[in-house]
């Protein structure tokens, strides 16, 4: 294995070297493709969804192919404005200069995938990878066995495999491409396996950017459109792949006194979407495999926390479904909120007052996202101003990666790094500072032997003096000239 990873990346490697992924029309030649493979594949990419995760077609449309849909074209839009040097001020200690900062490929970048949205987290990295001119390994999951397959059967068909390639497979295949040194790693998983990506290029001083999670805090304000706000909640939650999902609420807060209100309110927006019966409802995604279904029951068995459960709480191994589940006050040392969730449970932590509830979430590691519901415009900025987050949204959840002009990251604990619309294109490059200068403009006071009134007159450009600029420009003092 480890001598095939060896040979791939030879081959992407000899490719960059040969300037192929440099030129813009090459970049925009794959762009192409790749909306093109999107087009006209779009339902081979909705049965891989489906096979993996159950996840129903307007999901799978509304939340991977037309977002990867969309990265592409607002590459294409903004390519040619991206790679243009940026022109900068030179400043006077260096005129007459001109100085920019060149955006420059990296090269050879990894990008290892993540199972929960098999095809967008797998092409929007390689998206921006491709748009900054570099050539790609792509890495999708195993844990998404149809997805990863699809990209390996498909990418060939539409662009530049030289370029651009698929690895399949599991630990074995992950830990010999993490042998290799690349220009990036771009790796979107768990914090655990994040650590282990982190390890492995620091042999090689690689960059990485890791797309991580963590619980993101949802807090719901009494003070809110209650009927819309749950809706956009419950959707935000149970509609991103049943929970599966980094940026999907991990736990609620709220006030004792409003937990009831909200408690009724949830239950009958879960009975308009999903039904008396969830389990069989084909609006609600599985969970991905057998794991994970055991991982999330197990969180729910003990005791402590099942009495603590007030709406949902079925499951259905044959299926690998859980219903959607909402407790309220379970033991805050529990699995349930010492971990990620990623699933369909939903657990309630009450305060006394909804401000005490930045003080909560900041007691935590720094989530992935995190979200306010409220009318309160002293508590939105309060919470804007306070709660350290990757990003947050008010009054919604998960909307904000859809704006293609937000950065989309982690902080702490919830990842390195940022992507999404230029922010992809920046991730995947270098920028290089360049300073350009002719011959003319000889300072004679910036060279040896440094008497006192050339110090002035240095010490003079130092601060930005114009006068100082002059008199090194003519030579003073000109005792010294050689």
């Amino acid at each position: 294995m480890a001598e095939e990873v060896a040979a791939v990346a030879g081959e992407l490697r000899a490719s960059f070297r040969a300037g192929r992924t440099r030129p813009a029309e090459w970049r925009a030649a794959q762009l192409r493709a790749i909306v093109r493979m999107v087009e006209e594949r779009e339902g081979d990419i909705s049965d891989a969804l489906h096979s993996d995760l159950a996840k129903p077609r307007m999901e799978s449309y509304l939340h991977e192919i037309s977002l990867a849909k969309a990265a592409c074209k607002f590459a294409l839009k903004g390519l040619k404005n991206w790679m243009k040097p940026e022109k900068v001020p030179a400043g006077l200690t260096t005129f007459p200069s001109t100085a920019q900062i060149v955006s420059e490929p990296l090269g050879v970048v990894l990008v290892i995938s993540a199972w929960n949205y098999p095809f967008l987290l797998s092409i929007e990295p390689v998206i921006g990878a491709i748009a900054a001119g570099n050539a790609v390994l792509l890495k999708p999951s195993e844990i998404a066995p149809a997805t990863s397959a699809l990209f390996a059967k498909l990418l060939p068909e539409y662009v530049d495999k030289s370029c651009i390639k698929v690895v399949e497979g599991g630990v074995p295949e992950t830990t010999a491409l993490l042998e290799e040194k690349w220009d990036k790693i771009f790796y979107t998983g768990s914090g655990n396996v994040g650590r282990i990506v982190m390890a492995a290029a620091a042999k090689h001083l690689t960059p990485v950017a890791l797309e991580l999670g963590g619980k993101c805090p949802a807090i719901f304000d009494s003070n809110v459109d209650l009927h819309t706000a749950v809706k956009r909640l419950a959707v935000g939650k149970w509609g991103c792949n049943n929970g599966q999902a980094c940026i999907a609420p991990d736990y609620v807060i709220t006030t004792k006194s409003f937990a009831p209100e909200l408690v009724d309110s949830l239950k009958r927006a879960l009975i308009r979407f999903y039904g008396e019966d969830p389990l069989q409802s084909e609006d609600l995604s599985r969970i991905v495999n057998s794991n994970h279904f055991c991982r999330l029951t197990n969180l729910i068995e003990d005791k402590t926390v099942s009495q603590k459960i007030v709406y949902g709480g079925q499951t259905d191994e044959k299926q690998l479904k859980i219903a959607p589940t909402v407790l309220v006050d379970v033991p805050l040392d529990s699995a349930l909120m010492t971990s990620e969730i990623f699933g369909p449970l939903l657990p309630i932590v009450t305060v006394d007052k909804i401000e005490d509830s930045i003080e909560f979430i900041n007691s935590k590691t720094k989530p992935l996202a995190a979200y306010l519901f409220t009318k309160d415009k002293k508590l939105q900025e309060a919470f804007v101003s306070n709660v350290p987050a990757g990003g947050m949204l008010v009054n919604d959840v998960a909307l904000h990666l859809a704006n293609p002009h937000l950065p989309f990251g982690g902080v702490g604990d919830s990842g390195i790094g940022s992507y999404h619309g230029k922010f992809s294109f920046d991730c995947f490059t270098h920028k290089k500072a360049v300073l350009i200068r002719g011959f003319g403009g000889e300072a004679a006071a910036r060279y040896p032997p440094y008497t006192t009134e050339k110090q002035k007159i240095l010490r003079g450009l130092i601060n930005g003096s114009f006068i100082a600029l002059i008199l090194a420009l003519l030579g003073f003092p000109r005792r010294d000239r050689r």
